[in-house]
């Protein structure tokens, strides 16, 4: 029926685990929970998750190396037993107590990929500000607005898909780096003429980086969205800033964009950082960040 896979790395995944586990078990599905560590050095949540196997049906793996985003998914997807793997990141929980009922309600031999959705929780700390307003403004869409374009609105943090689909198309792991592997990913399944369904059934995100964090890692993923871009596999139109970038490229736009950048980096990243962030003043800076990478090719 269903393996739930779930990679992780320094984070105690054992109360989304005891929750899966109890909703799996009151449905009498055949099922298992496989969690691989990607190789942790935090003690704390390796002992805590250790006590995973403990559960019927589950499995906790510590891995000796360290193998990255992409193949551990792959090989969490090759230890799977059952024709359906739901993926879900160590850092999500379930929205409901039907969620995994939902998905399976979802199964069936039209249905290739099942996407439930993101959630945010309401309340969140200042030094969080940026990520959870971007999270919950656009990544956090209700399911009409994601159905309009099912496969721009698809996110890994938790999704469902066939075993055997899976294998044809895997995550890319000759990608390195930070950032839109979910695009990537999206665009395999279009270019594939995969079916992708979109159902109301969220995961709830809940470890945020700080404001800080999150815009050190919003510079990794741009230059990763170049790299991807160049090694083709990401079109210019499935992501809205490459588009913008390309088409102020060709329109020799570029320097503007670079020269803004600097003289309003300061100002920009001031209320960036402030409780209320821009999100308009996001996009700006990291459209300024990217138009400032590979000066020459621009």
């Amino acid at each position: 029926m269903i393996s739930i896979l779930i990679p992780t790395y320094n984070y105690n995944v054992a109360p989304l685990v005891e929750d899966l586990h109890k909703q799996c078990g009151a449905l009498k599905i055949d099922y298992e929970i496989l969690v691989l560590d990607d190789a942790s050095t935090n003690k704390v949540s390796l002992e805590e998750n250790s006590k995973i196997n403990f559960l019927t049906h589950s499995t906790f793996e510590v891995l000796p190396q360290n193998i990255g985003r992409s193949k551990i998914r792959n090989l969490l997807a090759e230890k799977a037993k059952h024709n359906w793997v739901l993926f879900l990141d160590a850092d999500t929980f379930p929205s409901n107590s039907e969620f995994i009922e939902k998905y399976v309600a979802a199964f069936s031999k039209e249905n290739s990929v099942v996407f439930g959705g993101i959630k945010y929780p309401e309340k969140n700390a200042e030094n969080f500000s940026l990520r959870h307003k971007y999270g919950s403004e656009r990544e956090s869409l209700p399911l009409p607005e994601r159905i309009k374009n099912p496969y721009r609105s698809f996110i890994t943090m938790g999704f469902a898909i066939k075993k055997e689909v899976f294998k044809s198309i895997k995550f890319n792991e000759n990608l390195l780096g930070y950032g839109y592997e979910d695009s990537v990913f999206g665009h395999e399944l279009q270019k594939n003429k995969i079916p992708l369904l979109h159902i109301d059934n969220p995961v709830l995100h809940l470890n945020l980086e700080t404001n800080e964090d999150f815009l050190k890692k919003s510079k990794l993923a741009l230059q990763n969205l170049l790299d991807f871009y160049e090694a083709g596999v990401i079109d210019g139109e499935t992501v809205k800033i490459l588009k913008t970038y390309l088409k102020l490229k060709k329109n020799n736009l570029l320097f503007a964009v670079r020269q803004f950048y600097k003289i309003s980096e300061k100002l920009m990243l001031k209320n960036l950082n402030s409780p209320k962030p821009s999100l308009f003043l996001f996009d700006l800076y990291r459209l300024g960040y990217l138009s400032s990478l590979k000066q020459k090719d621009a």
